[in-house]
């Protein structure tokens, strides 16, 4: 058997100022750390990018740390237990864990989740059965519950969160489900792939006319992944007593200046609720949620997309695209076998 003593990992070399850019990453080879009591030792084969990683590289006070400058950014990762000092987690096994943007990773065995293939393939829990699947099942359950009879409105619908909440919206007994997405082939999928009613596309007009005409009557929930513009028109829509689960924000992650935000009086008229989602203080709910998800996976009542880059040299580029709307479903960074 091949002993790993080095590995290669993604380092955050500047703070950007507005957009990202390939100078802000550098790739490094480093040594690995010998294995102590309780850890294992993970070959990632599977890492995520995600939007909320963009204010990580920001150095304000945040609900999570910012990246080190000169360190390794870490994320979301599942891969396969190549040796371990562990007894409650064997070499082989597939596991998930936080410390993504590198090829392996030495990890506390408390700190991974051993996940069942068998149900679904390992990539399926950055996604589907990962935080993005947690995420919409939380915000449409608690956050902003959807209640029998509802109209939906999700932004961002054909991303990693956004195409599950369409999909667990239905599931939950919505009359109507209303997604929004960029250009037309994303509008064709969010109807023929993963089942809305209604698709808008927020690079043809303006979306506040375009929900009007889609929602004529108003919407009950709406699950924001954009804020700006999309939040403003959502509020409008709004019937008394509706429910708002703010996820993110992702028109403003770039910003260099304050974004100007929405009238919010008319949420006060119209009694609306509006509350933040953080998912990592619903993490006991993982059980539930994979337990529902699994079935509604197996029975075809949930389907999902994965856009994939491969090699960790792609990680940059594929969280460009993440940020820019070039997925479909989760983004992904599939690692070579090493």
């Amino acid at each position: 058997m091949t002993i790993i003593t080095t590995t290669r990992e993604i380092r955050l070399a500047s703070r950007p100022v507005g957009e990202p850019a390939p100078d802000d990453f550098t790739l490094a080879t480093v040594e690995l750390p010998a294995l102590a009591d309780g850890q294992v030792l993970v070959r990632n084969t599977w890492i995520s990018v995600d939007p909320y990683m963009r204010g990580r590289m920001d150095d304000v006070e945040s609900y999570i740390p910012p990246f080190r400058l000169g360190a390794a950014l870490d994320g979301g990762a599942v891969g396969e237990v190549v040796a371990s000092k562990s007894d409650a987690v064997p070499v082989g096994a597939t596991v998930a864990h936080f410390l993504g943007w590198r090829e392996h990773a030495v990890v506390d065995a408390s700190a991974v989740t051993v996940v069942d293939t068998t149900i679904a393939p390992a990539s399926a829990y950055l996604g589907v059965l990962g935080t993005p699947g947690l995420t919409a099942y939380v915000s449409l359950t608690e956050i902003a519950p959807v209640r029998p009879g509802d109209v939906v409105f999700v932004s961002a619908a054909a991303g990693a969160v956004g195409s599950v909440a369409g999909q667990i919206a239905k599931r939950l007994g919505a009359s109507r489900v209303i997604g929004s997405a960029g250009g037309p082939v994303k509008g064709k999928k969010l109807l023929d792939d993963f089942g809305f009613d209604a698709a808008l596309d927020y690079k043809a007009g303006a979306v506040a006319e375009q929900l009007a005409s889609a929602a004529p009557e108003g919407i009950d929930v709406y699950v924001d992944h954009v804020g700006g513009d999309h939040l403003a028109a959502a509020i409008g829509a709004m019937r008394v007593g509706g429910r708002i689960a703010l996820v993110g924000a992702i028109s403003q992650y770039n910003a260099t200046e304050p974004v100007p935000g929405p009238n919010l009086y008319p949420a006060a008229v119209k009694q609306l609720s509006l509350r933040g989602m953080v998912v990592s203080s619903y993490l006991d709910r993982f059980p539930e949620y994979v337990e529902r998800a699994a079935g509604w996976l197996a029975d075809g009542h949930l389907r999902t997309e994965e856009t994939v880059f491969d090699g960790l040299e792609s990680a940059p580029e594929a969280f460009f695209g993440v940020l820019s709307g070039a997925n479909t479903g989760k983004m992904l960074v599939r690692l070579d076998a090493r």
